[in-house]
This record gives C-alpha cells, structure tokens and sequence, in this order.
C-alpha cells in the first residue's frame, strides 16, 4: 500500500511510523488514522518487527483531530460513524509502542501519544487538551488516560483551561518518560526500541500486558496475573538461553519466535 498522510521505514528490528501532514500540522482526519492502522496492522504481524515508532516532525506531533472533517458533523453522525473507534485500534498492538514528541502534541495528538505505552519527549514538546475552546471535549481518552496519568487535579486543570505542559513538567507529572535534546530525539527513540526489540519476544509481551492489566484491576488480581505470567516464561527457550548466558557471563542469542518446553 502506498501511503499519503504517513511515511514509514525499518531499521533493523525497529518500525518506524511518521505522521505525515505538513500543510495540516499533521492533523488526524480519517484517512491518516486509517493509514496508521494499515501500517500498525503490517509491523504487527512482522516477525522482523519488534518494537515501533510513532512521531511527527521536528515542530509538530499532531495538532489533534480535523476539526474542518467533524465541524459540520451532529451527533446522530458521530454516534453511527463510532468516529473515534478507529483510533483505539494503536492501543491493542501486543508489541511496544513507542511515542517520539517533538513540538506539539494537542488535542487529538496528545490523546494520540497517550495511547502508546511511553512517550519521549523532544525539549521543545508541548502537550495540551484545548477541545473546550471549540465547544467540545476531549474524545479519545484525553479525559480518562490523563487523569490515570497526571491525577485528577492537573488533568482537570488541562481539559478546563486548556494550559500547556511543557516537555519538564509532563516528565515531572508522569506524562513523559524522558526528555531529550531536540536534535537527539530520533536517535534516542531508536537507540531505546533497538534495545527493546533485542530483548526476548515473549517476555516483552507478557511485561506490556502486566502493565497495562495494572491500570484495569485490583492489585491482588494484578500480582495473579504477573505471576502467572511469570511462571508461563519458564516454559520457553529465551528462559533458557538468559539464564545460563548469564551464569556462562555471555551475551544471550534470543529468538524471534522462541520455543516452548510443552
């Protein structure tokens, strides 16, 4: 398939998605969503794959959702077209997903971002929930993630008066896993998905999961589900080849698809 609104490329073991919108501030209409889907779809099912990208260019992530596509739009609309469905689909890739900002990530964008399992974050990236000046709110978790995230008083704070957080203060409220120099951002997102990718497929599986299960049960069906998913890690050759690489104190070959002992 050949794309309008996204450019894509691999290196090594790493997939790398940049929106591609540059006269729309990388605006997400529903053919870019569509095309991230395609492409989230390709590397999904990639076994050379094992971690991913997503990042705009150097100024902007996205300036959110094309608001000249839903202006004339009523709620009849929105309801039957589910308009905001076709983004969750980013949030059920099994393999990492990583959200490489730079500039601003708005509205829509930051929505966008959250629905990764980590952002990095450029100096000059900035994050903002500004629906409430268009008459609407936030529709694609900016109300939900966000609060999970930052806690309810800061969110409250961004959806209500539609205020900024800077690349320093979104790392300090939890929004960002790291900030980075503007001119070292892509080198940096790629050196972490390498490192990523190289790890063991199963368990880096089996660890999104448990995260994320986190944010969706109590604590005592989490621990469960973390050591049940601990113990099932036994059953596969990277268990194996980890440990005695380590006790043999050699670098460990991991497999792309490892073999089970069942």
């Amino acid at each position: 398939m050949t794309y309008k609104m996204i450019l894509t490329e691999t290196q090594g073991r790493v997939s790398l998605i940049r929106l591609n919108r540059p006269d729309a501030a990388n605006a997400l209409n529903r053919e870019l969503i569509r095309e991230l889907n395609h492409a989230l779809d390709r590397f999904e099912d990639d076994e050379d794959s094992g971690c991913l990208i997503i990042t705009g260019s150097e100024n902007v992530f996205s300036a959110g959702a094309e608001i000249r596509e839903m202006k004339d739009k009523n709620f009849t609309d929105m309801l039957y077209e589910n308009y905001i469905e076709e983004w969750e689909q980013l949030t059920r890739v099994r393999k990492p997903v990583i959200a490489a900002v730079a500039g601003h990530a708005l509205g829509g964008g930051c929505e966008l971002a959250m629905m990764c399992d980590f952002i990095i974050a450029a100096e000059n990236a900035i994050f903002a929930q500004p629906e409430l000046g268009l008459g609407v709110m936030p529709g694609a978790g900016g109300t939900q993630r966000l609060t999970r995230i930052i806690g309810k008083a800061k969110a409250m704070d961004m959806c209500l008066t539609g205020r900024s957080l800077l690349a320093q203060e979104a790392e300090q409220s939890g929004l960002v896993s790291r900030v980075v120099p503007c001119a070292t951002l892509m080198t940096e997102a790629l050196s972490i998905a390498q490192k990523i990718a190289s790890m063991p497929t199963t368990a880096t599986l089996m660890i999104k999961d448990a995260v994320n299960s986190a944010y969706e049960t109590t604590l005592s069906e989490g621990i469960s589900f973390e050591r049940r998913s601990f113990y099932a890690l036994f059953s596969t050759s990277d268990q194996k080849e980890g440990m005695n690489a380590f006790l043999e104190k050699r670098p460990a070959r991991f497999r792309k698809r490892p073999q089970t002992d069942l």
